[in-house]
């Protein structure tokens, strides 16, 4: 159907003068124009009407009226994009071509064709009548179609041709369709509606909630969690949320809030569009976990678990989070895995990653896990010493060294030795006599590794004038306490002396025993005067000896318990003896049980 508007004519000099002026269209974030339905409408006076749709215009003619061109026919063209609904969600777009151009006597009517790649051509074939067409003629007209329906985001090639199709007269250019960044697009174009994500983190248990709102109607949608490279990498951590369910809302779990870590989600229908939002897109500082040590290759590796530029080295801890870099190159990554070989595992041995201007440093070793040797330094009259405990067979570098003034990080080597130690075996290594002069360190280093600390030990405590010797830590624990031969003697020492005073205890004892015995003869021949025999019958308790004999004749007593002893449940099963004593103060009786094994007694009579 052919609707009009209102044309003013131009004079015919001004007309020809004008160049063709094109308004190309492309992505829009505003608000598209809404039509009811598609049309084809020109101006008034002028009567056109669509005369059929092909694939491509017919064969233009060669021979076409002088001054006939495009410039002096298409004047102005104008393509956008409009948006047909039928319902909230169910709109489609359209390309809307809008033209003025120069009537004259041979142009019967116009041709628009619009092409895309992969896909067919549409044209169409505007009419003028021949009444209206010689009303018109010589006056600028104006012409307009929007039944060309698009894409979001597609590229298409636009031609304009007079009827007949003049080979002098034609109009092109290409028009890029709106995508699905738009806002108006996201929520009423079904190829672009992919919902809106919201989302609550619960990190003390590792779970984050997630809702949808102005999703696709009466579709399923998908949730899923995915680490974001070239593609979104599954994570394992998915929903579906049915489109009966009346609220929208699913929880995942996650492991480590990594920056690449995404919450993605789309409707359940071909080549739906997608919608991803990255909780934890700043959290840069989690990057830099996951670092590997092989013990026996001596190997230190670290795999980002997110695409970043970041340069990787190593470094020595100095405490206060400053950390000296290694004498090695600098390695960079962005996906791949960086590897350090033969890297002696030492407390503070680092790793410092650095991402622009932000520095992180992480110690893998720092809880001694891996520590392959210790040292301790001590001085003996005048002389210090290094005991080395390695377990490994390694080389070190072992001297003293001076520290320069303002540069507390810079020891000059004074004599420096090199030192083989064996796996698990102690050595002492003697330092010369410049041990204890000012700003003198102790310097030891691991030299068979390519990646090793330097450790310095500084402010060195010397003898004092009583003789006392100060034990000083350099890389273990255990040389605060001495090395492992002072402190077996030690133990020696005070285990001689403790057996020495019992031993003394014991004799002053036995001397007085033997004193009172020779000033009470009587007294003690008293104490073995016979007695008549005793029997003693004992009443059945929860472990009943049958018959006991008690015999008292001093100076040897004797007592005799039958066989079997019968105890509750039948559990135990005792045979008791008793040895003549030479005293009367009291006899140890042993007992042998079935069930425990042997145990003791001391019976007094």
């Amino acid at each position: 159907m052919t609707r009009c508007s209102a044309a003013v004519g131009l004079p015919l000099v001004w007309v020809i003068m004008v160049t063709a002026v094109v308004t190309r269209g492309g992505p829009s974030t505003g608000i598209l124009e809404r039509m009811d339905q598609c049309d084809t409408r020109c101006s008034q006076g002028l009567q056109c009407k669509t005369k059929r749709h092909f694939l491509s215009p017919p064969p233009c003619q060669s021979s076409s009226p002088e001054a006939l061109n495009s410039s002096a026919v298409f004047h102005s063209v104008r393509l956008s994009t409009v948006m047909l609904c039928e319902d909230r969600h169910a709109c489609s777009l359209h390309l809307r071509v809008n033209a003025l151009l120069h009537l004259t006597e041979p142009v019967h009517g116009v041709s628009i064709c619009v092409e895309s790649a992969g896909t067919l051509g549409h044209c169409q074939a505007l009419g003028f009548s021949r009444a209206s067409r010689q009303r018109q003629a010589g006056q600028q007209v104006e012409l307009e179609a929007d039944c060309f329906e698009v894409r979001p985001g597609q590229q298409v090639w636009v031609t304009l041709k007079t009827v007949p199709n003049y080979c002098t007269v034609s109009w092109t250019s290409t028009y890029t369709v709106p995508d699905c960044n738009s806002g108006d697009l996201r929520s009423h174009v079904p190829e672009c509606i992919t919902g809106r994500l919201q989302y609550q983190l619960h990190p003390d248990g590792k779970q984050m909630s997630v809702s949808v709102s102005d999703m696709l109607e009466h579709k399923d949608y998908n949730v899923r969690l995915c680490h974001q490279d070239y593609v979104c990498m599954d994570t394992g951590a998915y929903a579906l949320i049915r489109k009966e369910e009346v609220e929208k809302r699913v929880t995942l779990m996650y492991s480590r809030p990594v920056p690449c870590l995404c919450i993605e989600g789309w409707s359940a229908v071909m080549d739906a569009p997608r919608v991803q939002m990255c909780p934890f897109k700043d959290r840069l500082e989690e990057l830099w976990y996951g670092i590997t040590f092989d013990p026996v290759e001596e190997t230190l590796s670290w795999e980002p678990a997110c695409p970043v530029s970041a340069s990787v080295r190593l470094c020595q801890s100095g405490g206060e989070e400053s950390c000296e870099d290694l004498p090695h190159p600098t390695k960079t990554t962005g996906r791949k895995k960086i590897t350090f070989t033969t890297v002696d595992p030492h407390p503070q041995l680092c790793m410092k990653f650095t991402v622009g201007s932000q520095n992180w440093t992480r110690c893998p070793f720092a809880e001694g896990r891996f520590q392959a040797w210790e040292a301790g330094v001590r001085e003996r009259e005048g002389h210090g010493g290094v005991t080395l405990l390695s377990q490994v067979t390694a080389n070190f570098s072992v001297g003293v060294c001076t520290r320069l003034r303002g540069s507390p990080s810079v020891c000059q080597p004074d004599d420096i030795r090199t030192i083989h130690v064996e796996q698990r075996e102690p050595l002492r290594v003697l330092l010369s006599e410049d041990f204890c002069k000012p700003n003198a360190c102790v310097q030891v280093k691991r030299l068979d590794v390519k990646y090793a600390v330097t450790l310095l030990h500084c402010d060195l405590q010397c003898a004092d004038h009583n003789g006392s010797v100060e034990s000083v830590p350099v890389g273990g624990e255990w040389d605060r306490r001495g090395s492992p031969p002072a402190q077996l003697s030690w133990v020696i020492i005070l285990a001689g002396l403790s057996l020495a005073v019992l031993t003394i205890v014991a004799l002053g004892l036995y001397l007085m025993l033997t004193v009172y015995q020779r000033e009470n003869p009587k007294e003690m021949a008293g104490k073995h005067t016979p007695e008549k025999h005793k029997e003693v019958h004992v009443e059945p308790t929860d472990c009943m000896i049958p018959e006991v004999q008690t015999h008292t004749a001093p100076p040897h007593t004797h007592m005799s318990m039958s066989d079997s002893t019968f105890c509750r449940g039948n559990f135990e099963k005792t045979n008791l003896l008793s040895e003549t004593s030479k005293q009367a103060n009291g006899t140890q009786i042993p007992i042998d049980q079935d069930v425990n094994g042997p145990r003791s007694y001391t019976v007094y009579l």
